[in-house]
């Protein structure tokens, strides 16, 4: 009988896609489908006359296999991927190899990454980036687990990832739920990569007046300069869309309500978890929230006054400008993004490459972008950077948008279009850059009415002191909390 070299369960649109990515780098692919109907169809579909076995029991799945075997799973995240590693337990040997291949949070990869070992099974998390199109020609690939456990995919890992500059966009991330850690921040960066877009394309339709044909040339001029990432570049196809029912273009008939699956969240409660300031990106989740609240925001509209979008100046210097702000804050955004991950390296002792981590994103996934090449430069040029924001290279690209930048956010403010992403990294900008901050204040009035302590500017840091603000307190104190 023939030994497959992979199995993959959950034949949904990615699921469907890899196996084909497999098959045509030359790998013998077994899969099942809960539902057979699905597995029966894809085997008459695409994966007819292909390398490719379909099968109709997990028994079956995992006696196709060579050994050790490989078995990728790619189904809902939370319970559903539970229950399917329960059913192949029983089904696996000491040795064989499970994957993740879903959207799973990171925590619940610790847990299935530990159990599993413990029972003698290997155990990746693995993120993939890229859509449905980067499954099929090339994702981005993040595993995280044992390294000798991907050592046993590297070889199909390395041939289905997409390729940056030859090189394929996978790389071992590090232990446990590493892996599924960083797609997991790949996703709140894009959350607010996709805000910051949608603010730009607001301002310069609502507020400027550009037509779609406009929006078009716009946005496809800037995917051919610094801001050229795979978002831009979709972008500009968005608005070339004619609906065929109507002749309408597309994007004006899309209800502006934007729905999300968790990631972006997961981020932001995480960042809070660390005390990570990600404010553009839970920016850009509560953006989300806010759209959903399309009922509500429809019957405000009419009762509550502000000014209405009106733009009297120049265009095309403001275009410009416009573009300067996008780039500006879409560092920012990265910014942010890196500096969880480092917080996180250190919290959970994931051993994170940034370099590393910059380069796999450089091509298949979603967030790709011509600057990350100049982040990774930046962390490879120096490994313990503490910010993008103070790397030689971004410390000047963001200083020659930084006018602009003010410029774009003071006129949306002054035509009443509302840019929370683009509004937070500004702040977030303009807070880093401050070498004094009011915190002062806020520390005084928890000592005032918590007695929590605070250090002094003129005494050694790590001396705290109390202060009786109204002469009725005590010198009991309720101890110190930082961020």
């Amino acid at each position: 009988m023939t030994q497959y070299d992979i199995a993959l369960i959950g034949l949904a649109v990615m699921g469907q896609n890899l196996v084909l990515n497999m098959e045509r780098n030359g790998f013998s692919v077994a899969v099942y489908n809960r539902t057979a109907s699905k597995t029966e169809e894809f085997a008459a579909g695409s994966a007819a006359g292909k390398n490719i076995k379909p099968t109709y029991s997990l028994e079956d799945l995992v006696a196709s296999l060579k050994k050790p075997r490989i078995i990728m799973i790619m189904v809902q995240a939370g319970r559903a991927v539970d229950a399917v590693i329960e059913q192949l337990r029983p089904l696996l040997e000491p040795g064989d190899l499970l994957i993740d291949g879903g959207n799973s949070f990171f925590k619940d990869t610790e847990r299935r990454s530990q159990e599993l070992e413990a029972a003698g099974l290997k155990y990746l998390g693995v993120g993939v980036s890229g859509g449905e199109e980067g499954a099929l020609w090339g994702p981005s690939i993040m595993p995280g687990g044992q390294f000798e456990a991907y050592e046993l995919v590297e070889p199909i890992f390395d041939a289905i990832a997409a390729k940056a500059e030859g090189i394929s966009c996978v790389t071992c991330i590090g232990p446990r739920g590493s892996g599924h850690y960083v797609k997991m921040v790949h996703n709140g960066i894009e959350y607010g990569d996709m805000q910051l877009i949608a603010e730009a394309y607001d301002i310069l339709h609502r507020g400027v007046g550009l037509s779609n044909s406009d929006l078009h040339e716009v946005f496809a001029d800037w995917n051919n300069g610094p801001l050229k990432s795979y978002l831009i570049e979709i972008t500009a196809d968005i608005f070339t869309k004619k609906d065929e029912e109507t002749g309408k273009y597309l994007i004006d008939l899309i209800l502006d309500r934007a729905g999300q699956k968790g990631t972006g969240k997961w981020t932001s409660q995480n960042a809070l978890d660390l005390g990570v300031p990600t404010t553009l990106i839970t920016s850009a989740v509560f953006a989300r929230g806010l759209s959903a609240f399309k009922d509500e925001r429809e019957a405000a509209a009419k009762v509550i006054s502000g000014p209405h979008p009106s733009f009297t100046g120049r265009k095309s210097p403001f275009v410009r400008a416009v573009g300067d702000a996008l780039y500006a804050s879409k560092v920012v955004s990265y910014a942010q993004g890196f500096t969880l991950l480092r917080e996180a390296n250190q919290e959970y002792d994931y051993d994170f490459n940034f370099g590393e981590i910059a380069r796999i994103w450089r091509a298949g996934c979603i967030i790709r972008a011509e600057f990350l090449k100049d982040i990774t430069a930046a962390y490879r040029a120096q490994p313990d950077l503490p910010n993008l924001l103070v790397s030689p290279f971004f410390l000047d690209a963001v200083a020659s948008r930084q006018k602009n930048w003010r410029k774009v956010v003071r006129t949306a403010i002054d035509m009443g279009i509302a840019t929370p992403a683009m509004s937070a990294a500004l702040a977030y900008f303009d807070g880093y850059r401050s070498a004094r901050v009011p915190a002062n204040l806020i520390q005084a009035q928890r000592d005032y009415f918590g007695a929590h302590t605070y250090e002094r500017v003129d005494k050694p840091r790590g001396e705290y002191f109390h202060t009786d603000w109204t002469g009725l307190g005590g010198d009991v104190t309720a101890g110190t909390y930082d961020a």
